[in-house]
């Protein structure tokens, strides 16, 4: 593997995507997963798409390794864990996620770049449910997961 690979962000972008900064919804609070733009680790970009809905392009590096070649299961929670809790940030409700399921598809393979889509499925009350999959940007489906956040303010 590359000592520190470039990931190919730029040709992954949709036409209709725009940039979006979500990591400035929350402040410096966001260190494990989107701290560190040049990482061996992770390495994030937020867009909006054209239905307004959060979509990040992820890498995962070689600090990631579980199996052989392959990023371990739990970076790719964390990954989701971030980017399912941004997309609720950015559709206007602060939370913390209270409960993160997900459902492991197929090996992910190291330093490839990756996407990640979300919906907002519901919000009530206080608990807003967002649903996302991990892909390759096509028909690859790495997982998927169920996030139910609680509102904090």
């Amino acid at each position: 593997m590359d000592s520190n690979p470039t990931p190919d962000f730029d040709t992954r972008q949709k036409p209709d995507w725009s940039p979006f900064d979500a990591p400035a919804l929350v402040g410096k609070s966001l260190r494990f997963v989107s701290g560190d733009p040049h990482g061996k680790r992770f390495r994030l970009r937020y867009f909006r798409d054209g239905k307004n809905d959060l979509v990040a392009l992820a890498w995962f590096g070689e600090e990631t390794e579980g199996p052989p070649g392959h990023a371990h299961g739990g970076s790719m929670a964390a990954v989701l864990d971030e980017v399912l809790g941004l997309a609720a940030w950015a559709a206007g409700h602060p939370i913390v996620v209270g409960n993160l399921n997900i459902h492991f598809r197929k090996l992910l393979p190291l330093e490839v770049v990756t996407q990640v889509e979300t919906e907002i499925v519901s919000v009530k009350g206080r608990k807003v449910l967002v649903r996302g999959r991990l892909t390759d940007g096509h028909d690859g489906l790495y997982a998927e997961a169920d996030c139910l956040c609680i509102r904090i303010l």
